[in-house]
């Protein structure tokens, strides 16, 4: 999510194993957190509330520690984005997003791993209807939106801003805010707290994908560089 500058001096073989690496270390913070919360407390709200703040403390170190790197994307949707915007190629996008979805994966593995439950497992939580499609269009809709809006005024607090928005999110969005395809992938894979149905995940895709687009379609107009007073009255001038 940083600049194209910053990363352009590292080979595409470290920034496929950056995103993977990210991805794999996103995913098994939300499923671990969300296995540890479920172990701890039978308060719904409590557990939530400790999935939640692991999330967002671990996205704001790995975009800090990877951003440089590989821009830390850890998320298809936002390397759709930036495809879109021709900061990236096709195939590198297709290669983030292959990256971001094996890491993923990798990460529910090891959160099982890490807390003796079977490796393989399929969800079986109920994720459905158009209030969770809305509410994932809206919390893609705000990350790509926040992490635009962030390079564009202050590229250096990116990483405490996404950090910080979907710590709200969770909060927010009838879906406590997957946003991410790739996390969702991974997450069909894991009967927990943290868990959603593969029946359900192409609509979560749909709507995450749809959300990204939208942001971009605002960022494109609201974020331009204003036009000066001198270059307005330059315009008007010319015949």
């Amino acid at each position: 999510m940083t600049e194209r500058r910053r990363t352009a001096t590292f080979p595409v073989s470290r920034q496929l194993v950056s995103e993977a690496l990210g991805t794999a270390i996103l995913v098994a913070t939300v499923v671990g957190s969300g296995i540890m919360a479920d172990k701890l407390t039978t308060d719904a709200a409590l557990a939530l509330l400790g999935n939640t703040l692991a999330t967002g403390a671990m996205l704001f170190v790995l975009i800090t520690v990877l951003g440089p790197i590989s821009g830390a994307h850890f998320n298809p949707a936002v390397s759709l984005v930036f495809f879109l915007r021709r900061e990236m190629g096709a195939t590198r996008a297709l290669a983030y997003g292959l990256a971001q979805i094996l890491g993923g994966i990798a990460g529910t593995l090891l959160a099982h791993a890490m807390f003796e439950l079977p490796l393989l497992q399929v969800s079986t939580t109920d994720r459905t209807g158009a209030a969770q499609w809305l509410a994932e269009a809206t919390a893609t809709f705000g990350l790509v939106f926040v992490i635009l809006a962030g390079l564009r005024f202050r590229s250096e607090a990116v990483a405490w801003l996404v950090g910080l928005y979907i710590t709200a999110a969770y909060w927010f969005t009838a879906s406590t805010s997957f946003a991410n395809p790739a996390v969702a992938a991974a997450r069909s894979l894991t009967d927990t707290f943290a868990g959603i149905r593969p029946l359900d995940l192409p609509e979560f895709v749909v709507a995450e994908v749809l959300g990204a687009l939208l942001a971009l379609s605002l960022a494109v107009w609201l974020l331009d560089e204003p036009r000066t007073a001198q270059s307005s009255t330059e315009q008007e001038s010319v015949p």
